[in-house]
């Protein structure tokens, strides 16, 4: 089976296909039409600032004070620059290649099973919903942690309680009310990030109470790299490398895109869009970050150690707010505690949303109960986000347990399960970048060609394999249990996935030149249609002109949109016509049904009358008998 690039070449359209078992096709469109199906209700902005302030947590502006004691300022900034340009970014990339040319709703997953086997599909979807998960559970958790900042004798139960509660319901709302809510948490978190940066900057210029210009004076006297588990040189790899897999809890992106793009208006140009910026936003937010905190507190600052030791509460165990309170600058931290809770609620609520839709997949390809198809009017897959928020109680552990250690039971949980859901996309997109150079595809086809491949995959897959094998190297020696199963534990859990899938449905790993790379595509390319026809930015436009005044100044925030300000701002001619064109479509639909109707009618009287002419002595007017 070679690649064709339209399935209308043949005599009827490709199925949509999972590969749940050899020889098993499931008719995405029956299922549609039974169960309801999402909507592409996602706008740009809303997905770029999912992209990537949907991951910036509580991790970036509290956790980060453990490895910056434990590796100093250089190893952290040397080990997020490595893990974000080595593997988060060409992951990114990858991803968006993919889910360019076929943004399905049943998402990577499903890729998976076309390109590579369909038990990598069912370990990788069940692997990330366990991930997705335990996130969800930590953003709860640090809410919880937040919260005693102000009242520490309230049981932390009530805090999870609350951030559940809030998350649900920005949850179970149209897509695009979630797409609102994460917009403005997402915003608010870039806001504090970008604040944090500029008062280091002006403060280690010498501007704060004390005129004290310090500079990069916690870089000197050996404490740009510190040992960590071990002496010398090798203590301070050691140090760097706890900086890179802590790296792979605190920064994420590429899930986001792929368990978005069924729901992203416009995904052919959008994924692209929001794949080219995610370099500059790793750099500018997650490296440029970690080298100001690590400028403004020093990592062996005393009330620091202290806050780790004894398990501070939010702001306090925050390298950022003891920095600032050192330098004599007072009532900073209670805004600082309120704008990381916003961070800990946004990051619940994004993560919600993403193991939900992974649930929703895995029930359109076969592979979790039917039930879980099943959407409401608003195109949002209720029984999935309930199923999530369920399982999810498990964050009431922490009403049993100081709410800092379960913090970071659920931190060890997540990040084996997120870099290993990541290595298994890489793999994934060396599937179909071997499929589509096997069949010959025509790279004008494609929407977005990610750069560098494969071998930037290759470096990616190497650094993703190493991180797995070695997430609990500092677990061994002194031996802790409890440290070895929260740092292993998804290893066993996505290779028995992996092994009872294969044993059960017999599958076998995908053949190259018989990959399906058709598969679903009509149906995306009749869904683009609206924005793809007439010219993408003259579509764009004419939406933003249909919207009211306040809207279309608020729609182009935080997007790439070269659409002028003149044209937000102004109603043309063809605009009106356009709305008006919207408004009435469903009359113009009646009429022509009509006059189809009239034409027909007109017809069969030609033809009786013909037949009358034809007989002697017999006159008919069949117009009057109307």
């Amino acid at each position: 089976m070679g690649y064709q690039e339209d399935p209308e070449s043949k005599a009827v359209e490709a199925p949509n296909v999972s590969d749940t078992s050899p020889g098993v096709l499931i008719d995405h469109n029956s299922v549609d039409r039974e169960y309801g199906r999402t909507v592409r209700g996602l706008s740009p902005r809303h997905v770029q600032l999912m992209a990537i302030g949907g991951s910036i947590g509580t991790g970036l502006f509290v956790g980060i004070g453990g490895v910056l004691s434990k590796a100093g300022p250089l190893s952290v900034v040397l080990g997020y620059l490595i893990w974000g340009v080595f593997f988060v970014w060409p992951c990114n990339l990858c991803v968006a290649e993919m889910c360019s040319y076929l943004p399905i709703r049943g998402s990577i997953f499903e890729l998976a099973a076309r390109f590579v086997d369909p038990a990598l599909g069912f370990a990788m979807g069940w692997t990330y919903f366990y991930a997705g998960l335990m996130l969800v559970c930590v953003e709860y958790s640090a809410v919880a942690t937040l919260m005693q900042y102000w009242v520490p004798d309230i049981n932390p139960a009530a805090w999870v309680a609350m951030a559940m509660v809030v998350c649900v319901l920005l949850n179970v709302v149209a897509v695009k009310y979630y797409g609102e809510a994460e917009f403005i948490m997402a915003s608010l978190k870039v806001i504090l990030l970008f604040g944090l940066l500029f008062i280091t900057l002006i403060t280690m210029c010498g501007g704060n109470p004390k005129g004290d210009a310090y500079g990069f004076r916690y870089w000197k006297g050996g404490k740009a790299m510190q040992p960590y588990h071990a002496e010398g040189d090798l203590g301070k790899f050691c140090g760097w490398w706890k900086v890179v897999l802590y790296a792979g809890f605190t920064i994420a992106g590429p899930d986001m895109i792929s368990l978005s793009s069924g729901e992203i208006a416009n995904p052919r140009r959008t994924i692209p869009r929001v794949a080219k910026l995610i370099f500059y936003r790793l750099v500018g937010f997650y490296v440029f970050g970690v080298l100001a905190v690590g400028i403004i507190c020093s990592s062996d600052d005393k009330r620091l150690l202290g806050a780790i030791e004894n398990s501070a509460a939010g702001a306090a165990a925050s390298p950022w707010v003891i920095g600032i309170e050192n330098l004599g600058i007072h009532g900073l931290p209670s805004l600082i505690n309120f704008l990381i809770l916003t961070s800990g609620l946004s990051c619940g609520n994004a993560y919600l949303y993403s193991s939900s839709r992974t649930l929703y997949g895995l029930a359109r390809d076969g592979q979790a109960p039917a039930f879980l198809m099943k959407c409401n009017k608003a195109g949002v897959p209720m029984y999935c986000v309930l199923t999530v928020s369920v399982i999810s109680c498990i964050t009431f552990l922490v009403a049993g347990e100081s709410s800092v250690t379960v913090f970071f039971w659920f931190v060890d949980l997540t990040t084996t399960g997120l870099i290993a859901t990541y290595t298994m996309m890489i793999v994934v997109f060396i599937g179909w970048f071997r499929a589509r150079n096997a069949q010959g595809m025509d790279k004008s086809t494609l929407h977005y060609i990610a750069p560098f491949n494969p071998w930037a995959a290759y470096l990616g897959l190497f650094l993703g394999v190493t991180a797995l094998l070695f997430i609990g190297f500092d677990k061994f020696e002194p031996w802790s249990t409890q440290g070895f199963v929260t740092s292993y534990f998804c290893h066993a859990y996505a290779a028995v996935l992996f092994i009872v899938w294969k044993v059960i449905k017999k599958t076998k790993f995908v053949n190259p030149e018989t990959a399906d790379l058709v598969s679903g595509k009509k149906e995306v390319d009749d869904e683009c249609k609206h924005w793809e026809e007439g010219g993408i930015e003259e579509n764009y436009k004419r939406e933003l002109a249909a919207m009211p005044l306040w809207k279309r100044c608020w729609e182009p925030m935080s997007t790439n949109s070269n659409a002028m300000p003149s044209i937000i701002l102004h109603l043309s001619a063809d605009d009106l016509e356009h709305l008006f064109d919207k408004k009435l479509q469903p009359i113009y639909s009646m009429l022509a049904a009509i006059d189809e109707k009239l034409e027909n009618l007109k017809a069969r009287i030609e033809v009786v009358e013909g037949l009358a002419s034809k007989i002697p002595n017999l006159e008919v007017d069949i117009r009057s008998q109307d």
